[in-house]
């Protein structure tokens, strides 16, 4: 069972940057698809983006893409978020989570059975 950390949250004023960093524990991690999502208050968990296992194939919202990016290095079992051009609409907690389908990146949260505890980013206007 792999075991999840989120860091690099905080707080950033709007046109910032911000990297998020999902370091993982357990199995071979190029096993794993990971995906970010996030949860601003009295909102659902919603999906940010994904990677397969091998990093070779990316997915993302509509509403961070152009602005985000996701990569990973699996010699140190981390996937990154990179955020630019931060809004105050990107204000929430972000979630590492992982599949042990290598080629999923799908939005659905279901099907995602691995979560870290989130990391609290703050856009300011």
């Amino acid at each position: 069972q792999v075991q999840l950390a989120e860091s690099g949250g905080g707080l950033v004023q709007a046109g910032g940057s911000l990297t998020l960093s999902c370091v993982a524990s357990g199995r071979t991690f190029s096993d794993y698809a990971v995906a970010w999502f996030r949860q601003a208050p009295g909102n659902e968990r919603g999906f940010v983006s994904a990677t397969t296992g091998n990093g070779y194939y990316t997915r993302y919202a509509s509403s961070v893409k152009g602005r985000f990016t996701i990569s990973r290095d699996n010699t140190k079992s981390t996937v990154y978020l990179y955020m630019r051009n931060l809004t105050p609409e990107d204000t929430a907690v972000y979630y590492c989570a992982t599949t042990d389908n290598r080629f999923y990146i799908g939005n659905d949260s279901n099907f995602y059975y691995t979560w870290g505890q989130g990391t609290q980013v703050t856009v300011s206007s």
